[in-house]
């Protein structure tokens, strides 16, 4: 028997908000995905190319060679463009591309839009001067670079701050908390919790260290349709235009390229996305382990009062916080790199594919922000659980091998190793086994006695020390 499909409720086309969203970053996490609004929408690409066109009018009133001058009154009423950008004016410039408006035919170019669009916040005679011999990717390159610099800056390396100093709290409280170590998967030299947390902030703080680098690395071009300023040129042979780009780009507080096609080569986005990609590598890393260590009961998990782990199993407290971030990290990273591949590229002096991929940036960004969030949420409710990490080590003494050959070493005894290796490779172990070595070894007194002092609970080299001297 068929299963009857339910009736349509209305017209599905006219739902709105964000249960009805085509992207759950729009939709389930649109709330967590909000601090990115102001720099990866639409809306504020338009407010960027505004803010670059307005910037560079100013700029060409500066030039001798140029009639064109504005007060300071008119270049705050610029700036202003900008500065109080808002939904009307987004709405305006949409208009302005798709249908028509305030007697512009539609322009089907988002760039030429915002042109008419700063006509309508400016004198006549300033329109002459407005997009003046640039090309739509002088504005473009440059506006993408402001807001992702601002994107990073105000939303990402925040949170993954955030996530950094919990690691730093974990590693510093603790220090000296006893933890059996596993390579490979099996028991293996023990080592601390806190020294475990240690190193992953030391790994996502020179990660951070990258991503700022790159940021400083950000760089813009302005020279043109095909990048040799002919338009410029060609109107005013006489100015080093050059020279003006280069103090146009930097005053936007930018890196400066001078040899370009039609497009900004886009190594410098590249570089970014790049790093950024292996600071979430380090926390999906991160995830994976803490995973691991909830699962092994190293880890237990404060209850938030009325969730549900489980619709079926009512004792289940999950580390969902974990799975989320592992899975929004990699996705972001599918993403950038999908960039970091993309941006660097053109067929010959420009093509169009990198303009509906560059609008992409805000998905990468934002599912990134997610795992952000959801690395740092579940870092606040982790409760490690010292007696089961001590219960652990004790039954597997078989780890205190490495130290009792390395002893055994430093006295002298070349066969070492084979010896403790005979003794105990894929042996079930205990203290009575390697008391049992120890008594057949003919060994000084106080060598005797050091090797019967050995503990897997105090066998944890410089771990507190390292733990406790990370800053």
């Amino acid at each position: 028997m068929l299963l009857q499909k339910p009736a349509p409720r209305g017209d599905m086309t006219t739902r709105e908000g964000p249960l009805w969203a085509r992207s759950p970053l729009d939709g389930r996490y649109a709330d967590r995905t909000a601090p990115l609004a102001e720099y990866v929408s639409e809306a504020a690409l338009m407010r960027g190319r505004v803010q670059v066109e307005a910037e560079y009018v100013i700029a060409l009133a500066d030039l001798e060679a140029t009639p064109l001058a504005l007060d300071a009154d008119r270049r705050e009423t610029l700036r202003d463009t900008y500065r109080t950008f808002d939904e009307a004016d987004a709405e305006l410039i949409k208009a302005i591309e798709t249908t028509g408006a305030r007697g512009y035919a539609a322009t089907n170019h988002d760039v030429k839009a915002v042109e008419y669009f700063l006509r309508e916040h400016t004198p006549e005679r300033v329109h002459p001067w407005l997009h003046f011999g640039l090309t739509s990717e002088d504005v473009t390159n440059l506006a993408y670079r402001l807001l992702v610099a601002d994107a990073f800056s105000e939303a990402l390396l925040g949170r993954l701050r955030t996530v950094r100093d919990a690691l730093v709290s974990l590693a510093h409280e603790h220090a000296e908390t006893p933890m059996l170590g596993r390579t490979h998967g099996q028991p293996a030299t023990p080592t601390t919790f806190g020294k475990e947390m240690a190193v992953f902030a030391s790994r996502l703080g020179r990660t951070i260290g990258d991503v700022e680098a790159a940021l400083d690395g950000l760089a813009g071009k302005l020279g043109g349709a095909t990048g040799t300023f002919g338009a410029h040129q060609v109107a005013y042979p006489d100015v080093d235009w050059p020279a003006f780009a280069r103090r146009f780009v930097t005053g936007l507080g930018l890196e400066y390229v001078g040899l370009t096609t039609q497009i900004n080569p886009g190594e410098d986005l590249a570089t970014l996305f790049d790093a950024l990609a292996r600071a979430n590598r380090v926390l999906i890393d991160l995830d994976r382990d803490v995973w691991e260590y909830v699962s092994r009961g190293y880890l237990g998990q404060a209850a938030t009062e009325g969730e549900t782990g489980s619709s079926t199993m009512p004792h289940k407290v999950n580390p969902i916080d974990f799975e989320n971030s592992e899975g929004n990290l990699k996705r972001a990273n599918s993403d950038l790199t999908f960039l970091a591949d993309t941006l660097v590229t053109s067929r010959l002096q420009r093509d169009l594919s990198d303009s509906t991929v560059k609008r992409t940036i805000g998905v990468a960004l934002s599912h990134a922000l997610i795992g952000y969030e959801k690395t740092a949420a579940g870092l606040e409710t982790v409760v490690p659980r010292e007696s089961t990490m001590r219960e652990d080590l004790r039954a597997h003494p078989a780890v205190l091998g490495e130290a009792i050959q390395t002893i055994l070493r430093r006295e002298g005894m070349a066969d070492a190793y084979e010896r403790v290796k005979a003794a105990t490779r894929g042996e079930s172990v205990t203290m009575a086994d390697f008391e049992a070595l120890i008594d057949d070894l003919d060994l000084p007194a106080d060598v005797t006695d050091e090797l019967r002092a050995l503990d897997p609970e105090s066998y944890l080299g410089l771990a507190p020390t390292l733990a406790r001297d990370l800053d």
